[in-house]
């Protein structure tokens, strides 16, 4: 079970996300702790894969839902694919989770015969069973299961008598009781190892304590410090806090726990894993996002444990948790974990070795706007002048004579399979870039913002074709469909030949209705080329625009108008409530009736078509956060124009007010964002009240 289930550990003050930091002693280092301990067996040589109670059905589940759960894993081929463990998290204990005796005990509703008859289900359909725990004792009111207070040992056992095959241990009860998280989980560790019945458990450390995210700890206690003696002791053990809440995965957090995974990545291998936390198919990301999850994860040998209800589970997620040249790289036996070469940035390589020499590439594309992204095959440690390049979830197979590059949807991942290439020369690398919206009427794009069109607007979409192999490409030709209604006219002649290390742009003009529907629409490019010996090829790249909801036509108070889209830190904005709702909207003491509340980070996007002139509001931070701790509550306000800054309030506290004025003239897209003001998204409740625009 997790942060935000504990009541005291983890309060909820109308909808506000409050973790109360405690004050530390200076933790006790015992013999066990100190001493050495004995070599772990190999028990995951690659890093194992399951599912997870948690995210898809919360701390509320049964004997029944698992089963039906278990056959899912069967029935929809996630266990011939490898993910073979099912795994009870926090939830499955009793509200009286000792018996006098002092055995941990099941829900005695939800588990009337206890968990064995669970765990022979489990192992009858070829699976394994896995079980959840904490290090701490339990503290009623405080955590819902711990194993600390002696009972380790105990634990462990019972564990094994049950022929659980694998244990999640948390620290939530340890956290509450100021526990020093190296001694804790070494002394379970060895608990486990030496259990009565020898029974090999795999070990998932799981300390998710984070500062800022939960407040202010001591660096020994935090899961980003777990990387210096859990190798030692344990298959996985958790880099970072949780990668979201129950239901509710952003793409921006995905990103979060990825790059925390990977500050260590020399620690990882045969055995021994970082672990991002869970993979989170259906539960609030696109396809697209979902899709970049699973190639970070797999390019970071990380444990690949599913976190959503598999019954529920589109058939495109269930295709990309089974795709098998993306689990070949994940499962890949040298175990090596993935580093990104070169600089950070919207735009990143990431290299894995694989143990047969050849290379695992990531392009990864964190912005808004889709790219093509390249590298050289000598920055990610090939040599030579040819090189083959397998597209892991296309399976097309090109050779490049150096030059490796993809097109990337914004939020997406391209992962390639690079070796050295040998004898006749392949098809060359040809790389389709997907339709981009560079214009809406005589307005550029802003760089990095998501295209937004308007019915009634023209927009010029450009595809670029680039030739990275070593052949020459004859009569390359790009053709662009839009949705019924609206008019496409090419802008560019066709060329006779792209040679190797060339590219070339072709052009369109694309009109929309004035009854366009808004939404999400479609231009789809379809790329045709020749090549010597090898006849026609085809490749078709599809790409989104947004059309946006009709503009105000009167004055209007922006919130009560339809967003082009809307995100929040936490939860999501609130229409003339505090973010999570139940409260209105309340700053140093008064009360707004109108605006949004939102968690940082935020951006909530509006339609406005140039029929607006002027904006006021009040930004600041919401009284909520007035009755807790002094950690976080900071925030910065923008308003952005057409990717134009109109407003900038600097960093605010909790004390802090400001009034914005600003002109909208001209303005076709408007942004309101806020930003955490650099020390995390900590109790960082925000407010945009008024929103009153004049049109």
């Amino acid at each position: 079970m997790r942060r935000h289930l504990f009541t005291a550990l983890t309060a909820v003050t109308a909808g506000l996300l409050i973790v109360p930091a405690p004050a530390h002693a200076a933790p006790t280092k015992d013999a066990a702790a100190t001493t050495k301990p004995a070599p772990q067996q190999v028990l995951s040589p690659t890093p194992y894969q399951g599912w997870n109670t948690y995210f898809g059905l919360g701390g509320n589940f049964s004997e029944e839902s698992v089963r039906e759960v278990a056959d899912s894993i069967v029935s929809r081929g996630l266990a011939r694919a490898g993910y073979d463990i099912v795994w009870l998290d926090g939830g499955w204990q009793d509200p009286e989770p000792r018996t006098a005796a002092g055995d941990l005990q099941a829900d005695r509703a939800r588990f009337p015969n206890g968990l064995k008859p669970l765990v022979d289900y489990i192992h009858s359909k070829g699976l394994k069973a896995g079980i959840y725990t904490d290090a701490g004792p339990y503290i009623p009111g405080k955590c819902g299961l711990g194993s600390g207070g002696g009972y380790y040992q105990r634990d462990a056992d019972h564990f094994a008598a049950l022929e659980f095959d694998a244990v999640k241990v948390d620290f939530l009860c340890g956290i509450a009781a100021d526990l020093d998280p190296k001694t804790a989980y070494t002394e379970f560790a060895q608990a486990l190892r030496n259990n009565a019945s020898k029974r090999p458990i795999i070990f998932n450390l799981c300390n998710p304590v984070t500062s800022p995210d939960w407040g202010n700890y001591p660096e020994e206690q935090q899961s980003t410090y777990s990387w210096t003696y859990a190798p030692q002791i344990a298959q996985s053990w958790r880099t970072y806090t949780d990668v979201g809440f129950v239901g509710d995965i952003k793409f921006k957090d995905v990103l979060r726990n990825y790059d925390a995974n990977a500050r260590h990545p020399e620690v990882a291998g045969p055995g021994h894993f970082n672990d991002p936390d869970y993979l989170a198919p259906g539960l609030g990301m696109s396809e697209e996002e979902f899709r970049t999850q699973m190639t970070l994860w797999s390019a970071a040998a990380a444990p690949l444990v599913i976190g959503s209800d598999i019954r529920k589970l589109s058939q495109a997620s269930i295709d990309t948790l089974t795709d098998p040249e993306v689990l070949a790289i994940n499962q890949d036996p040298a175990g090596v974990q993935a580093v990104r070469v070169g600089p950070a940035g919207t735009t990143e390589t990431w290299v894995k070795r694989l143990a047969d020499g050849d290379r695992a590439v990531v392009l990864l594309n964190r912005g808004e706007s889709s790219k093509i992204i390249t590298t050289k095959a000598s920055s990610v440690g090939l040599s030579g002048a040819r090189f083959t390049v397998q597209n892991a979830w296309t399976n097309q197979v090109t050779e490049s004579a150096g030059t490796l590059s993809a097109a990337v949807p914004a939020h997406g991942a391209a992962l390639l399979r690079v070796a050295p290439a040998r004898g006749l020369p392949g098809a060359p690398h040809v790389t389709a870039g997907l339709p981009q919206v560079t214009k809406v009427g005589n307005s550029a794009t802003p760089e990095g913002t998501a295209p937004v069109v308007g019915g009634g607007d023209q927009a010029r979409v450009e595809v670029v074709v680039r030739n990275d192999g070593l052949l020459p490409v004859l009569t390359p030709q790009v053709g662009l469909a839009a949705p019924a209604g609206w008019t496409v006219r090419a802008l560019s002649a066709a060329s006779i030949v792209l040679a190797p290390g060339q590219s070339i742009t072709f052009a369109f003009t694309v009109t929309l209705p004035a009854t366009a529907a808004p939404g999400d629409a479609a231009l789809t490019a379809t790329t045709s080329y020749e090549v010597v010996g090898r006849g026609k090829s085809r490749q078709t790249s599809v790409s989104t625009v947004v059309v946006a909801p009709a503009p105000p036509t009167a004055d209007v108070v922006l919130s009560h108008h339809s967003w082009i889209s809307a995100t929040s830190g936490w939860m999501t904005p609130t229409v003339d409530q505090s973010v999570g709702g139940g409260s209105p909207i309340s700053m140093i003491g008064q009360v707004y009736p109108t605006g949004l509340g939102v968690a940082s980070p935020s951006t909530v996007r509006y339609y406005l078509g140039d029929k607006c002139d002027r904006l006021t509001a009040t930004v600041g931070l919401d009284d909520a956060v007035r009755n807790v701790g002094p950690e976080g509550a900071t925030s910065t306000f923008q308003v952005v124009g057409d990717g134009r800054v109109l407003f900038d309030s600097g960093v605010l506290t909790r004390a802090d007010i400001r009034q914005v004025d600003v002109d909208l003239t001209g303005v076709r897209v408007l942004d309101l964002l806020v930003g955490d003001g650099g020390d995390g998204g900590y109790n960082d409740r925000a407010d945009w009240a008024g929103l009153n625009t004049s049109c």
